[in-house]
């Protein structure tokens, strides 16, 4: 809700320019023709001062979507953004990057996001014109195509403007707008028509009301509008459409009986899903449960470290059983470690004993850390559950938040003919649990084939399973464009066993290029899902494909960059396709900030690190929070616990040698815990409660031996691995790890008194923070941190996270010396 605004090259500060520049025309044209949408960004920006500005570009775009265009017009002059194989430029990307300036400038924002920005200096009163153009393929989810525009012009605009217009030869069966946008008075400044086969959809704001939406504010407009339509379904062998040496088939039959599945759940309950991971997944379960058919079977399971079923084969989804296994759910709790390969195993056990002729099989993986008992290795993992599969059913990986290894879940289910998706940890996500579910609870066929004569160079034409109100969608080139030699089948098995669609007529022919670029679109998708899963000579041919293909096309993908030209004088940004769950992210090396509280997610930019740091994070990785982390250099230490008269506290001391110590802290809302550095002997309080005790540290510590004073009411239990501290309702455990012929302890709060009077790092974090993601400020200047990995030994054998790397003195809540004890 705030502007975006360069102060220098290493950092990215909101502030309000309305006295500096003026965006006086902002205009978002979105054009779909047979479910292919061009939207074209266009923004209009004048200098007013009477000295040269920087004046920035900044807007948001569907993950889904490839840019293909960007241009300036300054002066008459235009100057055109070209694309170009990643390796051609990477020497101007790493040259900017060396010299702090902006590159990389596309990045991951939540769900459904991507951020582009870039900037350019104007002289004194003088006009800049922005133009962005992406593109996209609609995807149909439960019945309807969505979508998405994000309008954030940066100040409210006088001339602001959307205008969506919709084309479909089959004619539309119903249009609706919904989203952050159309909601309170923005609601009167939308204008929608639909007239049969055209749609329309306007909304022009006046400047008072591009305050008015739920995120807007002084700095205008700050949301989604979402245009959600469907088009008729004239035939049910679907829509088939040519244009000279191209054809696109878009396959969605609805009036098909729906087939009984077999569905096992495969739950992590690793010590990781603690708080609200655990809960959220115990809703979605039981919401999933109430949805089942009762000619559906199914089978549920949890797993750490160990498997545990509800029932040891599938049974049917009678009343009687859906309320066991609701009861199944209500309980699950966290511990342990994580047998990926162990219960994907089972699970897959499990379908294949219940192998059932006119029905669908479906295996679902959810899981929120890496596999860190059993098997390990991700590449055994993935060839295990291959080969157990052996293509008889999909298996589909829910990755629980950003610590999950997204990569290995990713793989694994492209190899077994599912997908991945990540479930976002926010407020909602038993809500994104349910409907990815409900995508897939209605099955219609199996096994289809879609086979093409008079034609080549296909895109996928093979599918496990078409779900109920989804949409198949295979485009090619033309041999020959002699419609009479082009013919068209769909095989399938459906409830009736089998069944044979018979030739496809073409239902439209189009001249121009667009289905020629929905075929260029699609089947680079298609290239890179199918690179992740290919190795050596077939992984480079395919990525060799992929990349002649979004050059020719100009499409910035994971393959391209655009190298984004600009007067001279002006410093070249290079702009990147991010992958999922790897937001690019700045550094700022002020400690003396003070913090401000907000809900959502920090503001990732571009940088390669803090001078000391390492660059990217390491794999990441599940762990329990809070705790922290170090470097794995020799330390001494001494652990003492005492009492005081008449308030029992508990005071954990440990004495270093080295200096270097890394806090590894997050909160049940964040994506990723943040982290931050101690250096030299300072001895901390971890924890303190005023009846019940503290806790305090000057390190983490690598021992030998191990002296312990134990006096009063504490309770302590020295276990294998770890040592238990209770006082009251306060738990605290000490994981002891072996290092080479050292010892390491760390101690994590397992549970905080509940009259959550606790002070200090972890008491004071788990308190304040708890609601909230810091975003850190200087007066009006916003900014953000980068991400960098840290040790995380709450787990054996440790394992690097991400989290994101700030200075101490901006994670405390008071000045550092509120957190320091005397010696004991």
């Amino acid at each position: 809700s705030t502007k975006c605004y360069r102060k220098n090259r290493l950092f990215n500060f909101f502030i309000n320019f309305t006295d500096d520049w003026d965006i006086y025309s902002f205009h978002i044209n979105s054009t779909v023709t047979g479910r292919y949408a061009t939207t074209v960004i266009k923004s209009r920006v004048a200098n007013r001062m009477n000295e040269s500005k920087e004046i920035e570009f900044h807007v948001r775009i569907p993950k889904n979507a490839f840019i293909s265009k960007f241009r300036m017009f300054i002066d008459g002059q235009v100057y055109d953004g070209t694309v170009k194989a990643k390796e051609q430029a990477q020497r101007q990307y790493t040259e900017a990057v060396s010299r702090g300036e902006s590159a990389g400038l596309v990045s991951s924002v939540g769900r459904t996001l991507e951020e582009f920005k870039t900037s350019v200096t104007v002289a004194a009163h003088k006009k800049v014109t922005f133009e962005l153009t992406y593109e996209e393929l609609m995807t149909r989810t439960l019945g309807k195509y969505e979508l998405l525009i994000h309008a954030r012009p940066m100040q409210p605009v006088q001339d602001f403007k959307v205008d969506v217009h919709i084309h479909e030869k089959a004619g539309i069966s119903f249009i609706d707008v919904k989203g952050g946008l159309s909601t309170k008075a923005l609601a009167n400044a939308i204008t929608k028509t639909h007239a049969d086969k055209q749609a329309w959809v306007h909304f022009y704001p006046t400047e008072d009301q591009q305050k008015t939406c739920d995120s807007c504010g002084e700095q205008g407009l700050n949301g989604d509008l979402v245009i959600v339509y469907d088009v008729n379904r004239i035939s049910s062998l679907g829509d088939l459409k040519r244009s000279p040496g191209y054809f696109v088939h878009h396959f969605a039959p609805s009036e098909l009986p729906r087939m009984p599945k077999n569905v096992v759940f495969v739950i992590d309950q690793s010590g990781s899903m603690h708080g609200k991971k655990i809960q959220q997944t115990r809703i979605a379960l039981i919401h999933i449960l109430n949805d089942l058919a009762e000619d559906d079977h199914f089978g549920l399971m949890t797993f750490d470290d160990n498997i545990f079923h509800w029932k040891r084969e599938l049974v049917q989804a009678t009343e009687e059983n859906v309320k066991s296994a609701k009861s199944f759910a209500r309980k699950i709790q966290d511990r342990g470690s994580t047998d990926i390969n162990k219960a994907v195993l089972e699970g897959t056990k499990m379908l294949n004993a219940h192998h059932k002729e006119g029905s669908a099989s479906i295996l679902i993986l959810l899981t929120d850390g890496d596999p860190t008992s059993g098997v390990t290795n991700p590449e055994r993992i993935q060839s295990n559950v291959r080969q157990a599969i052996a293509d008889k059913f999909p298996l589909y990986c829910l990755g629980f938040g950003f610590d999950v290894n997204f990569n290995f879940l990713e793989k694994m289910s492209l190899q077994n003919n599912g997908v991945a998706r990540r479930i976002y940890d926010d407020s909602d996500a038993d809500l994104q649990l349910k409907g990815f579910y409900e995508e897939v609870a209605n099955p219609l066929l199996l096994d289809v084939a879609m086979t093409y004569s008079g034609a080549s160079n296909l895109t996928q034409t093979n599918f496990s399973m078409y779900y109920n109100g989804s949409e198949i969608v295979v485009a090619g080139q033309v041999t020959d464009n002699n419609s009479e030699n082009f013919d068209s089948q769909v095989i399938a098995i459906s409830k009736v066993r089998f069944s044979e669609v018979n030739s496809v007529e073409f239902t439209e022919v189009v001249s121009d290029d667009q289905i020629q670029r929905v075929w260029a679109y699609l089947t680079v998708k298609q290239l890179l899902q199918k690179e992740v899963v290919l190795s050596g000579p077939e992984k480079e041919a395919v990525q060799k494909e992929a990349l002649e293909l979004s050059l020719k096309y100009s499409f910035v993908t994971p393959l391209t960059s655009m190298v984004v030209t600009k007067p001279p004088g002006e410093e070249t940004d290079v702009l990147d396709k991010p992958k999922e769950g790897k937001p690019q992210s700045s550094w700022e090396t002020d400690s003396d900030l003070p913090i401000l509280y907000s809900h959502g997610s920090l503001f990732p930019a571009s940088h390669p690190g803090p001078p000391g740091h390492p660059g990217p994070p390491g794999p990441p990785v599940h762990h329990y929070h809070p705790s922290f982390s170090t470097c794995t250099h020799p330390f001494t230490f001494i652990l003492k616990m005492t009492s005081e008269h008449y308030t029992s506290p508990i005071l954990l001391l440990m004495k270093f040698a080295l200096i270097l110590h890394r806090f590894l802290l997050r909160s049940e809302n964040q994506s990723l815990p943040l982290c931050f550095d101690f250096f030299g002997g300072t001895r901390l309080k971890l924890f303190h409660h005023p009846t019940r005790g503290h806790i305090s540290m000057t390190s983490l510590t690598c021992i030998k031996t191990k002296q312990f004073f134990l006096f009063f009411s504490i309770t302590v239990i020295r276990r294998d691995k770890e040592i238990d501290v209770a006082a009251g309702d306060m738990q605290l455990v000490i994981i002891v790890h072996g290092q080479t012929d050292k010892e390491l302890l760390w101690p994590v709060l397992r549970q905080q008194p509940s009259d959550n009077f606790g002070e200090g790092i972890l008491g004071e974090w788990k308190k304040k923070h708890s609601e909230c993601v810091c975003v850190f400020r200087t007066s009006n200047s916003y900014f953000s941190f980068p991400s960098d990995s840290a040790d995380d030994y709450s787990i054996v054998p440790p394992f690097q996270t991400s989290c994101w790397w700030l200075p101490h003195k901006s994670a405390l809540l008071r000045p550092v010396a509120k957190f320091m004890v005397e010696e004991v």
